[in-house]
């Protein structure tokens, strides 16, 4: 059962008359079989801020609940979404599809879960479906809305505030777009800095969905693009923010980035309390062994954490399809027999 607590737009966004949004591929999602059990109710906080309450079981697992949420929206493409709530240690961490709910939220009633964008293509001509570019045009939006100092160029700046305009107003026409900026506030300073990134080569008559392109080609581009940084220190005790991207391991220093690690190139992940380790591939022209990397993080829960972003990150963008789950040993268990649970981002540009 959904609870949906406000309207949803985004079947309107996309010209459809109904409140839910509109698949292109196909019909619709079958909902999910719920285990039986204590019924319990959870939160979901959309893209479009809509707040939707979905009535599971309380053995549900993760996967159950995040294919409610699709099903709702009817999305198709779900994979490159996912859930994340805040922690009792105020840390924002991604919902485990394969672990049952009650495992991960001790109190669901008080726990808000946020539907994001959990894997960022470098390319969204690879995105099949128009629904699916809608929901990313709302991730950036919402991350221009919380830092704007993510935004280093003009262009996509001037995009982003035109896209806003024109979900309100319809196809662009200038007048009325400085019109509505100046009447509706979704940055600050957003008129000074609109005026410094203003063309005059846009194309009078855009809809919606164009809008929404432009402004993710721009995105695309940008340094800190779908980035969730995570703080560390290297040997030297230097301040640093470790991120997972389609390429591989990055290093930060603020919103620069200094370093990066390819997945080609990185032999071995790992971490050990609080240490994250990089073992990078031996350099064949040279007989020498690659120095293993080593990064400080707060706590093992922070670096185990990030360890499994990594996992993830590199099995969606690299793996052809899902890994198979390892038989679980008679007597002893080492290691982590955390997995990807889902399909590939080669498998979906298939579907």
């Amino acid at each position: 059962m959904v609870e949906q607590a406000q309207t949803s737009s985004a079947g309107q966004r996309l010209g459809a008359p109904e409140t839910l949004g509109i698949s292109t591929l196909e019909p619709g999602h079958k909902p999910p079989t719920i285990p039986p059990g204590r019924p319990v109710s959870v939160r979901v906080l959309l893209l479009d801020d809509s707040e939707v309450t979905f009535d599971i079981s309380h053995r549900c697992s993760g996967r159950v609940l995040f294919e409610m949420v699709c099903s709702h929206l009817n999305l198709i493409e779900g994979d490159y979404f996912g859930l994340d709530f805040q922690n009792h240690h105020r840390r924002m961490i991604w919902l485990d599809l394969l672990k049952p709910i009650r495992k991960q939220i001790s109190r669901p009633k008080h726990t808000v879960l946020r539907f994001v964008v959990k894997y960022f293509p470098p390319d969204h001509s690879l995105i099949l479906e128009e629904l699916t570019r809608y929901l990313f045009a709302l991730q950036v939006r919402q991350d221009l809305t919380v830092d704007v100092s993510r935004v280093v160029t003009p262009v996509l700046l001037f995009w982003c505030l035109t896209s806003f305009s024109v979900t309100e107003i319809g196809d662009f026409e200038e007048t009325q777009c400085r019109q509505h900026l100046l009447n509706t506030n979704y940055i600050s300073d957003q008129m000074a800095l609109m005026d410094k990134s203003w063309s005059s080569t846009v194309n009078i008559g855009q809809t919606p969905a164009v809008s929404d392109k432009h402004m993710l080609e721009a995105a695309c581009r940008l340094e800190m693009y779908g980035m969730r940084l995570h703080p560390a220190k290297d040997r030297d005790g230097t301040r640093l923010c470790l991120a997972a991207a389609h390429n591989g391991v990055l290093v930060f220093q603020g919103h620069t980035r200094i370093n990066s690690f390819s997945w080609s190139n990185i032999r071995k992940l790992s971490f050990k309390r609080r240490r994250f380790l990089i073992k990078p591939r031996a350099d064949p022209s040279q007989n020498v062994s690659a120095e293993t990397l080593e990064f400080l993080m707060a706590s093992r829960d922070c670096c185990k954490m990030f360890w499994k972003i990594c996992v993830e990150y590199h099995a969606f963008f690299r793996l052809y399809e899902e890994p198979r789950p390892k038989p679980k040993p008679v007597l002893f268990s080492r290691g982590s027999s955390f997995r990807f649970s889902g399909r590939t981002q080669n498998r979906l540009s298939i579907t």
